[in-house]
This record gives structure tokens, C-alpha cells and sequence, in this order.
């Protein structure tokens, strides 16, 4: 069980608090104001505190969450990774992008997990643009357009500008996977003369993408609206709206005497899961803190927004001149034989070594290791914690999760009837390999299959047909021989319940199948722990 106490519990500190309470994991709420610790304890019987100190000297409390005033973000952010605590930080991670350096760097130091709450990135429906995008379906991004307007509350110790935009910066860069090159933004100051109220800000991307967003709490009626440009299909999120959040238009221009004219498209609505999304945030971190996995809005990532913000500010300050944004260090290892093609995507803390070639929109998760002499084809997604060892050709077609091993030159293919004389890149057949499985040295994966999570491929093996979860399979073809624990110990007995002697999990094996029986873990916390801890 994880222990959270949230500091703050105001305007968006007790949306936090409710989450954390109702997903089992709320233990102290820390704020200045009595009336408000006084409603708490008696909403959510928790304790409460006004001492901030007192939950870093506690240590039955895992981690900390901190939604504070912006201007308070890097002190107690600070404090809490030098005690040894997880943090969760409300957006922005600070006021100053030389502050987020250094909180990134104390948390890897600490190896302490280091979040913010950049909440569009868990919203269903950019997660379904997410896909999209990554997907082709909408074709060439052109450009996107994003609007954050409202009367709402109005800020002294921050202006629009970093009130407003951390969310739509966060997700531009995360449905883009890049960072702009270049930023104008222009401003006004209405209410107080050193206050923006307003901003419009133009991004320039590598990949000729351009984006702009306007962000105002000076507004007559409130829009939350991104808009993204495909030469293939257009989408609108609308967040607002109650049942039209994410549409889809087909719109064609054609040409008719040379002139174009505008083929409008009625528009598809697109089915979103109805999931709040700060709750599947908090729920995110607090698997963070279990599996010591790095955070989808880790505080790298974080870090690369208040980048983007300091060179809007230069920006504002230049009379909207337009500024290029300093390139930021890789957030991974690649070492200087090693080849990597523009439009990839690689999470920080992953490793490329020796002679190895990642080839065009290939997506690499973070913390992953690609061994001596291994190719990444286009557009192939490896996950989290994906470990390839040397020799190891991943093709077009193979799509890896979470915490996967590839064992020395294991084989992938991608096409069931290869003739050098006839292409056939059209028939590339799909290959998924599903978290936590495990392939064995020269074992041949034939195109078409799914391995399943945590099943185990013998050394050398040939597999030829989909292998179910914790399935352990060998020979050629491969066979099933046995079931293996998501610890990596073979499972013993037949019977219709078995446990691992080595770490305690329990099984239920029926027709064929196998499925964990709790996933309550009772292994003590290293042996479970395949991710190395960054922020």
C-alpha cells in the first residue's frame, strides 16, 4: 500500500485529495488554513497537518503531492526528494527552468520518483489523438491550434502565460514528440500592469509542423479547444463539450479550374472510455511509486515545457521577436557509432550501444536497452524497460511493451513467404509481444504471432503460433512445457491452483489458461523492481 499526503488542498489541491482518498492511498493532508484542515478531516477522516515539515519527518508517508501556489513548487519539491520522498507536482514543476534542472537532477540522485501534473497527457481523448497520430490516420500533421479561454480565477504570483499553458504546451510536445525550434508570443496586460492577462504564442517545429495557442482568463465565456491539421483527416477536442469532446472530419480540398474549393465533411464522433482524467493521473503515480517505473510526465518532460515557457517569456519581452529555443541534451544514451535517424522518439535514461541503427518514427520508451549491432526498423514502438541484447533485428510490423527481453540474436521476421525478386512490404504481418515477456538466445519469432504477458521463449526455440500469458514454450516448433511466474520461476503442479516457492504469487490454471489470482505483491520490493529508478 502506498502512503500520499497532499500539501494544499484549495482550489485544485482538493480534486487531489479526493482522488487519493477514494483510490485507497491518502493518508495527511497538509494546509496553512485551519477551516480547511478542520472540512477534510471530517470529509475523508484523514489526518490533517499544518506543519509541512512533520510529513517529511514522518516515515510512513511514501510520497508527497504538492499543490501549492506555482512560486512555492521548487521549495518544497526540494525539500521532499531531499527526505527521501516521491513527489507529484501540479504543473508548472517550477517558475524557473534552471529550478527544474535541478530538481530532475536531485530526484535521479535520490532515486526518488519525480511526476507533474500535466493532466491532458492522461485525457482519453489525446490519448486516442496520441494514437492517431502515431498511427498515420491522420495523415501528415500540418498544423495545430489550441485555445484555453475563461473568467475565471485570476493569479498574482503568475501570469497566463504559465498558468494557462503548461497544458497546452504539454500536450502539443507530447502528440508531436518533438520540441519546437522556435517561439513568438505576444501579450497584454490589462488588470495589472506586470501581469499578463493574455498571450498568443506561434511554435516552430523540425518537422514543418507549426502550432499556436492562445491562452486568456479575460475572456467572456470559457473554450478548451485543440484543434489538429492532417493532410488525411482533421480532429477537434473539444473539452467542454459534454458528448462531442473528440471529432474526426474528413474534409478534401479540390481543384476545379485550378482553384481549391473546400469539400466539407459532416464529422465522426469519436467514442472516448468515460474516465476522469486526473484520476487515471493519480492512479499513473501511484503506480509510479509501486514499480519505481518513470512517470509518463516525468520531471524530464516537465522540464522540456518550462524550456518552452522561459523562451516565450524572451519572447514577450522582445516585443514578440521570434526566439529560437535552446536544444535541450538527449535525454538518453547513444553511443558515437551508434546511428539514429531524424523523427525518433526515445524516452530518457535509454541506453543505444555499439554499431546499433534506429531508423526512422521508431518510438522508444524510456529506460531501455538496445545492445551492440541492433536495428530498429521504421516505425517500430518498443515500450518501457525493453532490454535487447546484441545482434537483434526488430522489422517493421513488431510492436514491444513494457519490460520485454530479447535475448542475443533472437530472430524476428515480418513476412511469411520472402522472395528478394518480389515486394511484398504491403503483407508485413504484426508482431506484438506483450509486457513482461521473455525470448531466449536465437530463438526465431515467425511474423503474425502474439507472445504473450510474461510467457517465456526457450533458447533457440521457433515459434509459430500465438503463446498465451506465462506460457513457457521450447523446441521447433515450439511447445508449451510448463508455466512460468512473473518473476521468471517456473510454475510446478498441475493442478487447478499453483504458486511460485519462489516469490508467493498464486495461479488458477484453467482450460489452457493461467491468470494471477491477486495482484497483491508479496515479493519484497527489489525483486520486482526491472525498472532502474529515474526521474
Amino acid at each position: 500500500m502506498t502512503n500520499i499526503a497532499v500539501v494544499g488542498a484549495g482550489y485544485w489541491g482538493k480534486n487531489l485529495v479526493r482522488n487519493f482518498h477514494e483510490l485507497g492511498a491518502l493518508t495527511t493532508v497538509c494546509d496553512t488554513r485551519e477551516e480547511v484542515r478542520q472540512s477534510t478531516a471530517s470529509t475523508y477522516g484523514v489526518k490533517t497537518t499544518a506543519s509541512f515539515d512533520l510529513l517529511l519527518s514522518d516515515p510512513g508517508i511514501d510520497a508527497i503531492v504538492i499543490a501549492a501556489p506555482a512560486a512555492q513548487h521548487y521549495a518544497l519539491a526540494s525539500k521532499a526528494l531531499q527526505c527521501g520522498k516521491d513527489v507529484y507536482v501540479e504543473k508548472p514543476l517550477a517558475l524557473h527552468a534552471e529550478e527544474g534542472r535541478k530538481l530532475v537532477e536531485l530526484a535521479q540522485q535520490r532515486g526518488r520518483i519525480l511526476m507533474v501534473g500535466h493532466i491532458l497527457e492522461y485525457h482519453p481523448a489525446v490519448l486516442e489523438l496520441k494514437r492517431l497520430i502515431d498511427a498515420g490516420e491522420l495523415g501528415k500533421i500540418q498544423y495545430i491550434s489550441s485555445s484555453r479561454l475563461n473568467l475565471g480565477k485570476l493569479r498574482t504570483e503568475e501570469n497566463i502565460l504559465w498558468s494557462f499553458a503548461p497544458h497546452d504546451i504539454s500536450a502539443i510536445l507530447y502528440l508531436l514528440g518533438e520540441v519546437p525550434t522556435r517561439v513568438s508570443s505576444h501579450g497584454g496586460s490589462y488588470l495589472n500592469p506586470n501581469i499578463l492577462d493574455t498571450t498568443f504564442t506561434t511554435c516552430e517545429f523540425r518537422s514543418g509542423v507549426k502550432a499556436h495557442f492562445f491562452v486568456s482568463w479575460l475572456h467572456p465565456f470559457k473554450e478548451q479547444k485543440l484543434v489538429i491539421v492532417g493532410d488525411k483527416k482533421m480532429a477537434v477536442f473539444d473539452d467542454t463539450s459534454v458528448d462531442q469532446k473528440l471529432v474526426l472530419y474528413s474534409h478534401r480540398i479540390k481543384w476545379v479550374d485550378r482553384i481549391p474549393v473546400a469539400d466539407k465533411d459532416g464529422g465522426e464522433v469519436v467514442s472516448l472510455p468515460q474516465l476522469e482524467p486526473l484520476r487515471q493521473e493519480c492512479a499513473h503515480f501511484i503506480d509510479c511509486v509501486t514499480t519505481r517505473r518513470i512517470p509518463r510526465t516525468s520531471g524530464q518532460s516537465a522540464l522540456r515545457v518550462l524550456e518552452v515557457l522561459e523562451t516565450c517569456e524572451r519572447s514577450l519581452k522582445e516585443s514578440g521577436r521570434p526566439v529560437e529555443v535552446a536544444a535541450a541534451p538527449a535525454p538518453y544514451f547513444a553511443h558515437p557509432t551508434a546511428v539514429i535517424d531524424d523523427g525518433c522518439v526515445i524516452g530518457e535514461g535509454t541506453h543505444i550501444w555499439h554499431f546499433s541503427h534506429v531508423m526512422p518514427n521508431c518510438s522508444i520508451g524510456a529506460n531501455c536497452n538496445l545492445g551492440q549491432n541492433v536495428v530498429v526498423s521504421n516505425g517500430v514502438k518498443l515500450g518501457n524497460n525493453v532490454k535487447v541484447q546484441n545482434n537483434v533485428s526488430i522489422y517493421t510490423g513488431v510492436e514491444i511493451e513494457d519490460n520485454v527481453f530479447c535475448g542475443p540474436s533472437m530472430v524476428f521476421t515480418n513476412v511469411n513467404n520472402p522472395r528478394s525478386h518480389v515486394s511484398r512490404k504491403h503483407e508485413y504481418r504484426k508482431t506484438l509481444v506483450k509486457e513482461g515477456a521473455s525470448i531466449g538466445a536465437n530463438a526465431t519469432i515467425v511474423c503474425g504471432v502474439t507472445l504473450g504477458r510474461y510467457s517465456f521463449v526457450g533458447a533457440g526455440a521457433v515459434v509459430t503460433h500465438d503463446v498465451p500469458d506465462y506460457a513457457m514454450v521450447v523446441g521447433v516448433p515450439a511447445e508449451q512445457v510448463g508455466w512460468m511466474c512473473y518473476c521468471g520461476v517456473r510454475l510446478e503442479g498441475s493442478v487447478s491452483e499453483v504458486g511460485c516457492a519462489a516469490c508467493g504469487r498464486r495461479y488458477f490454471l484453467d482450460a489452457g489458461l493461467c491468470r494471477e489470482l491477486t495482484t497483491e505483491k508479496t515479493v519484497p520490493a527489489p525483486m520486482v523492481l526491472p525498472v532502474s529508478v529515474a526521474a
